[in-house]
């Protein structure tokens, strides 16, 4: 979680490098003036609304924070995000825009790599949602609900139902219901540097 500035550039640095978006040459922030990312502007007002929640939550930041939150709602609705604060840690990277919502309670570790059409949240009138460690790969269509946790460096295969916790890291899990596949090197399928 965002606790200061420090850990705000933190963030939006290893959530730049998880996207691979560049701003090094003239050309690339050129490219993002005309042809800008919508995920990355989402992460972008993500951490800022983080920050500012967590750390300037006080006297006329109320105001800003309001106005910050509405701009969220809006890319949010846009992109068909249902996306809280304060889930993810750094290393974020929103492969597609398209269905993903995440139950307030979840929290997610760094370096998470995910793609559209996902649900993680809470089950049967429990409150709280799914734990994920750091290094996970999130693959289309996954559902992840109840109070489970899932360690470090695991894949969730494509449209996978899962709904119990695991142990093992460097795992492969997919299936209905969700089960053990095999064993993953998941620096493959997370990118960063």
């Amino acid at each position: 979680m965002i606790q200061n500035k420090n850990d705000y550039i933190e963030y939006l640095n290893r959530d730049r490098i998880a996207l691979q978006v560049s701003n090094n040459t003239f050309s690339n922030k050129l490219r993002n003036l005309f042809f800008p990312n919508p995920v990355w502007k989402f992460q972008r007002l993500m951490r800022k609304l983080e920050y500012y929640v967590n750390c300037k939550n006080i006297g006329i930041y109320k105001f800003y924070i309001l106005y910050l939150r509405y701009r969220y709602r809006l890319i949010s609705v846009k992109l068909n995000f249902s996306i809280p604060i304060n889930i993810f840690g750094p290393g974020l990277s929103i492969v597609h825009y398209g269905t993903i919502v995440i139950n307030y309670t979840s929290r997610i570790g760094a370096n998470c790599r995910m793609h559209a059409c996902v649900n993680i949240g809470a089950s049967g009138g429990e409150i709280q949602g799914p734990i994920l460690g750091d290094n996970v790969y999130i693959a289309p269509g996954a559902k992840i609900f109840g109070n489970i946790r899932i360690p470090n460096n695991t894949a969730i295969g494509a449209n996978a139902v899962v709904n119990k916790s695991f142990e093992k890291e460097h795992t492969i899990i997919a299936g209905i219901p969700a089960k053990v596949i095999g064993s993953v090197d998941i620096t493959k399928l997370i990118r960063h540097e």
